[in-house]
């Protein structure tokens, strides 16, 4: 990486990726709800708590909503701060569904943060069931459409909140070290078909930037689990697959310094760096999806989706993830020519 533009390119990005993250505000969000369980047929103060919002500088309408198409609104709010609210909802005697329970989404309106909701907060039970009175009781109030906030920001998230900015570092860091240990295995395979000095050093730099890059994503996701899962490592069957590869990696080090025979030391670690990325895969991809996982993407739990990685953030995470990489590329192409350098000193 000789090329001074894609220097300055990776230094742009990188701060862009940094300011970009950081900058921007959530959107407005509900943290809280209480009571979380209301009976049919009362009148019911519903506390609620809420996170970036301005319900004292405006005008706020509260609505409560089942399966999107039947919805009631609030007779009264009494507002507290520009982030807390009570307000008081008339609950009809029927629900508009063939069972006694069902869960209603909270919904607030105005015209500084637009409409944020809250879905299925609130579970609402009846005595005697009576769908049509039900349809026709939540069917007086109609919201015609769901106004955006006057300024977009990122997606708020429930339990993750603030910390969704750690995916602009955390998930770049691994997706950037996955690139340079393809490099690496590529230059591996290389040097065993066509043994070249120059290659074996290529997968030296390649595997000590990747190795870095992998603990910094362990770094990043300590904060993150945290923050969200309650300890820095709890555990998880994706954090014990990372450390193990990552742990098989570091172990490339230890042979590259084991052998005093330049060729062999050559050889030996350029084989170890296929069977250690041939491990990786299954180690990192496979394992993870097999078992329970409170990570995204396994074990069942769904991987971020198109509404949590929405517009605007896609707009920082793709140019954080090609900084990352030319970031990586860049330092192992120092580490390189540091290497190299020295071998030739030795000589």
């Amino acid at each position: 990486m000789n090329n001074k533009w894609l220097k300055i390119l990776t230094v742009i990005l990188i701060f862009y990726t940094f300011i970009g993250g950081m900058w921007r505000p959530l959107n407005p969000g509900i943290m809280e709800v209480t009571p979380d369980n209301i009976k049919s047929g009362t009148k019911v103060e519903i506390n609620i708590s809420t996170y970036n919002t301005h319900l004292d500088q405006t005008d706020n309408t509260f609505y409560l909503s089942i399966d999107s198409s039947y919805n009631i609104k609030g007779t009264f709010s009494n507002i507290k701060s520009s982030n807390e609210a009570s307000v008081t909802f008339d609950i009809p005697t029927y629900l508009p569904v063939a069972a006694k329970m069902s869960n209603a989404s909270l919904l607030i309106v105005n015209s500084k943060d637009g409409g944020y909701a809250r879905p299925s907060t609130i579970s609402i039970t009846q005595d005697s069931v009576d769908v049509e009175a039900g349809k026709t009781l939540w069917s007086k109030v109609h919201i015609e459409s769901f106004p955006d906030a006057p300024t977009k920001g990122f997606p708020f998230r429930l339990i993750l909140e603030e910390t969704i900015r750690n995916i602009y570092y955390h998930v770049p860091f691994w997706m950037a070290m996955i690139i340079l240990f393809s490099f690496s295995v590529f230059y591996s395979i290389r040097f065993l078909i066509k043994p070249k000095a120059e290659d074996a050093y290529r997968v030296f730099a390649f595997n000590r930037v990747g190795l870095f890059y992998g603990i910094m994503g362990l770094i990043t996701g300590a904060i993150w689990a945290k923050n969200t899962w309650g300890q820095y490592w709890s555990g998880d069957i994706k954090q014990n697959m990372t450390a193990i590869a990552l742990l098989i990696y570091a172990s490339y080090f230890i042979l590259w310094k084991t052998f005093k025979d330049e060729q062999v030391q050559l050889r030996v670690s350029s084989a170890f760096t296929i069977f250690a990325y041939v491990a990786m895969i299954p180690l990192l991809f496979v394992i993870p999806r097999l078992y329970d996982s409170l990570h995204p993407g396994n074990g069942g739990n769904p991987a971020l989706g198109g509404e949590d990685l929405d517009n605007t953030m896609r707009m920082v995470f793709y140019p954080g993830v090609i900084a990352y990489t030319l970031l990586g590329l860049w330092l192992s192409n120092l580490f390189y020519r540091i290497i190299r350098m020295e071998n030739i000193l030795k000589q």
